[in-house]
């Protein structure tokens, strides 16, 4: 040991003892451990050690060093400092010392199953994990940092709905979060980073870690409380468990439409509050909902249920609630009134602005730049490679290296592949947020640490082909004429679809096609009606709107389809989409509106033809843009077809060039001619393809000749212009890769788009008040609820072909599109969320009953009604909603010339400062002066 004063560089090694030295600081117990510090042991050394150690930066040049202790004893008490010094060589192994881990599990792991479901959560007391209580699960402390683990099987309830199963024999999934409030120490935030990491070698390496940061919550964490978090001040630094009798006032707000979180904010004042949320005011003997004039309803619902919960707090008997509507405080009984305006007066009411959402749209919830970065520490030196930009595929992660996703401000993932060193894999998570930190990305970015092989279903999603180990393989499903794979046909069995949804999803199909439909042919910008004899007929110049009914559950539905030709003018497409709404209108709103790109046809289109549906080429000369005197294209006598298919389900025929060149030895192909019809049979087509061209063939006059390739007669080849060279390579079965399925709440409550993405979804997930979007990969569905406005509607149609354009997976832009109305679900929709309760809509509790409801458990409760309250009032909106400038991004019933109108009374004579009808009396050009001032003119 060598002898230093103080600020020099000194260490020790007795015994296998380092004692690292920090002066002016509270002192820690030395620990006996066996590793160099600059390595992964960081999370070995003693709680007591870790706070300073977790500060550290290891490839920096402040770092801890020991001092010149004179004890070696362990458990004697040292001082540390820290100073700006090397002592290793970072990244490279120490003389004398070893990088053995010692076998060190904290004792509050003891507990965590290894083998069965469990979700528990840990708070940071005294740099030690302390088991929290689960009556606290959902309760985080501004001031606390907080270990969570969840594991649960996949499709199963997790977090707080967890069922308790000792021991699974299926796969678990496993995720360990760790949560930092805003006012957390470092060193708390430090211990318990260390302590993810001592957690996830415990259960093998195989949970998926992530850092939560208060505030920006991953949606993963949000799922496991569903009534929402609470994020309450203070922490176990300064006392919080410390229980006194003195009571003090609390205002809470709730935000959030499905998992809310419950702030209770630093003070009792308007200035914190807004007309956009919902607001608990606890006076322990009255308990005040004050509701926002834009609050949605699932907020109204979290805060009756969070006063219900205080006034269980403070003893049944002992509070009464009371829900007053913002506007109606003065209407409030006196002594109610008294206990409101003693902490909120009404004189001082100022609220401040609704906050709107940041613009999100489908794009920002995808990037075209999606980057793949490779992550290298050969030499001791982190260092970091651009790979790719997107699209990304599997086979660009190698298990031999770890890799960086970056997905942007949507989050980074850190991929450590199984060959991985063990200090790469300890490291991924600080690795991870220095990239972001570097990217000069926000704070609070999510950063989340996987193995390889424990990929979640959000991590996956961003890959264009990402398979599952022993994930059965199938063939593609039919999208166009260049993807169809050799498959052995099964029987098809419909009768099962509407009492099996989950199948009737999986295979696109409501039922066998065999319904009641009406074709129609957009002529002159009307629909025109195709002869029965002609359905099936389809050119691929035209556009046709389909009306399909069909009976389930003894109640008869309907799907509205509308083809868009490959060669169709744009007017004709834009006619058919509207035409198609129309139809909609007239069979009340009910109908599933589905718009399809020729070569998309999927399976159940093609049913309801039979097997035989043809697309021709040429059209009718109907578009706007059509030059006098132009002809429409005729179908001549002789042509030829390229049948694809092998069963009524998945065939179709589709006209080529009249060429030897179109053959191709994959297909079976239809050369009709006036005397004679010709079925042309590649080497590689089957049986069942032969005939379904049969049935094809048989709608031709003239007689039918069958012959196979090599085979073929004089004739033949004169029909086609002489023989010439064709595809003979066989086509190989295509490989499809299972995506699941993605659903995004949509809703411009507050002026703006705000799109979420919401993770193990099922029905609750939908909100009748927005409008939602089923990804199912081989189609999109926009399900539309029945309390969103058609502004909303209208931006989500036009979004989701830029978010097929922006998916780092490379999408198709011609993704079969399909708008259904909330209660009108085909089991095509609903096979996608589980259990589905087709009576849900009228049996959810909404804010009027549980208002019922609270009424009756609660006696003297106190409601006070908002004048706009009543359904038959106009709409009224926020001054910020309202200040919008361009007239197409305003609520559907709001008058762009009168935006006045819209506004609420208060907000009114707050902005203008007078009343309604002393505004109405002042003339035209002050009125207008006024609204300029105000922001709407």
């Amino acid at each position: 040991m060598r002898e230093a004063r103080n600020g020099e560089i000194r260490w020790i090694m007795m015994k296998g003892t380092f004692v690292w030295w920090r002066s002016s600081v509270a002192s820690v117990r030395a620990t006996k451990h066996l590793t160099c510090p600059f390595h992964r042991c960081c999370h070995d050394i003693a709680s007591g050690l870790i706070g300073t150690i977790s500060r550290i930066r290891f490839r920096d040049t402040a770092i801890a060093v020991p001092c010149s202790a004179s004890s070696s004893r362990i458990g004697h008490q040292f001082n540390f400092i820290q100073i700006n010094a090397l002592i290793f060589p970072i990244g490279k192994k120490c003389s004398n010392m070893t990088t053995k881990q010692p076998n060190v599990v904290d004792p509050a792991f003891n507990t965590v199953p290894k083998d069965s479901p469990a979700f528990i959560i840990w708070r940071v007391e005294d740099l030690k994990l302390v088991l929290l209580p689960k009556e606290s699960y959902g309760k985080f402390h501004a001031g606390d940092s907080y270990l969570i683990y969840s594991a649960f099987e996949s499709g199963q309830p997790c977090g707080t709905l967890l069922q308790q199963i000792k021991g699974s024999s299926n796969k678990l999934e496993r995720y360990i979060h760790f949560w930092l409030g805003t006012e957390t120490t470092q060193d708390e935030a430090g211990v318990v980073a260390i302590k993810a990491v001592e957690l996830d070698d415990f259960l093998g390496g195989s949970p998926v870690q992530q850092r939560e940061v208060e505030g920006s919550e991953s949606a993963r964490f949000m799922t496991y409380f569903k009534d929402g978090i609470r994020i309450l001040p203070g922490g176990a630094a300064s006392g919080f468990k410390h229980v006194t009798d003195e009571f003090h006032p609390a205002l809470y707000s709730v935000k959030g439409k499905r998992n809310p979180v419950v702030r209770q904010l630093a003070e009792v004042s308007w200035s914190l509050m807004n007309e956009g949320d919902v607001f608990v005011l606890d006076c322990k003997k009255y308990i005040f909902v004050w509701v926002g004039r834009s609050a949605n309803s699932r907020e109204k619902m979290h805060a009756a249920k969070l006063a219900q919960t205080l006034k269980g707090d403070h003893g049944e008997s002992y509070s009464t609630l009371v829900i007053v509507e913002d506007g109606q405080e003065l209407g409030l009984p006196d002594a109610e009134r008294g206990a409101f305006e003693g902490l909120l007066a009404i004189q001082h009411k100022k609220l401040k602005a609704i906050e709107a959402e940041n613009d999100e749209s489908f794009e920002s919830k995808t990037t075209a730049e999606i980057k793949l970065y490779r992550c290298t520490d050969e030499d001791g030196t982190l260092k970091v490679t651009e790979v790719k930009k997107g699209p990304l595929f599997q086979a660009d992660l190698s298990s031999n290296d770890s890799f960086i996703v970056d997905n942007g401000a949507n989050g980074i993932f850190v991929w450590v592949g199984k060959k991985a060193t063990p200090q790469e894999r300890a490291e991924a998570m600080r690795n991870g947020q220095s990239f972001a930190k570097k990217k000069e990305y926000p704070p609070n970015t999510n950063v989340t640490r996987i193995l390889d092989g424990g990929e979640p279903a959000e991590f996956r999603s961003l890959f264009r082909d990402w398979k599952v180990l022993n994930q059965t393989v199938g063939f593609g499903r039919q999208a166009s004429v260049g993807k169809i794979a050799k498959v052995v046909q099964t029987k098809f069995d419909a009768s099962t679809l509407h009492e099996n949804p989950k199948a009737a999803a999986k295979a696109g199909m409501v039922d066998d096609g065999s319904g009641k439909k009406e074709v129609y042919r957009i002529i002159n910008k009307e629909l025109s009606p195709v002869p029965h004899a002609e359905h099936g007929k389809f050119y691929a110049g035209d556009c046709y709107v389909i009306n399909y009914a069909y009976t389930a559950g003894g109640t008869e539905k309907n799907i509205i389809y509308y083809w868009l030709g490959s060669t169709s003018g744009q007017d004709e497409k834009g006619i058919a989409a509207v035409m198609a709404v129309d139809l909609d209108k007239k069979l009340g709103g009910r109908a599933v509106q589905i718009r399809l790109i020729q070569g998309k046809e999927p399976e159940h289109f093609l049913a309801m033809f039979g097997g035989k549906l043809v697309i021709y080429s040429g059209g009718r000369a109907s578009g706007f843009e059509s030059q006098e005197g132009e002809k429409d294209e005729v179908l001549g006598d002789t042509y030829m077809l390229q049948v694809r298919g092998n069963a009524a389900h998945n065939t179709k025929a589709v006209q080529v060039p009249l060429k030897a060149s179109s053959l191709n030895s994959n297909d079976v192909f239809i050369l009709m001619s006036p005397k004679v019809v010709y079925i042309w049979c590649g080497k590689g087509s089957t049986g069942d393809e032969r005939e379904m061209a049969k049935k094809i063939a048989a709608d031709g006059k003239a007689d039918t000749q069958i012959m196979a390739e090599g085979k073929e007669k004089a004739e033949f080849w004169e029909v086609l212009g002489g023989k010439g060279p064709y595809i003979t390579d066989m086509r190989t079965a295509e490989e499809i890769h299972e995506h699941e399925p993605r659903l995004f709440q949509c809703s411009n409550a507050t002026g703006n788009m705000k799109v979420e993405e919401i993770l193990d979804f099922n029905q609750t997930d939908l909100v009748e008040e927005d409008v939602m979007v089923l990804d199912a990969w081989h189609s999109v569905f926009i399900w539309v609820g029945v309390n969103s406005n058609k502004q909303e509607v209208a931006l989500v149609e036009k979004g989701i072909v830029q978010y097929l354009r922006s998916d780092p997976k490379g999408r198709d832009l011609d993704t079969p599109i399909l708008k259904i109305h909330q209660g009108c679900e085909p089991p095509t929709f609903t096979g996608f969320f589980g259990a589905w309760d087709p009576n849900s809509w009228e049996n959810r509790m909404d804010f009027e009953k549980l208002k019922e409801h609270l009424k009756k458990d609660n006696p003297n409760m106190t409601i006070t009604l908002s004048v706009n309250g009543s359904s038959g009032e106009k709409n009224r909106y926020p001054l910020v909603v309202l200040q919008e400038k361009n007239p197409e991004k305003l609520p559907a019933d709001v008058d762009p010339v009168q935006k006045e109108l819209s506004l609420h009374d208060a907000e009114f004579t707050r902005a203008f400062k007078m009343e309604r009808a002393a505004f109405e009396a002042l003339p035209a050009w002050k009125r207008n002066q006024l609204k300029k001032d105000v922001g709407l003119f």
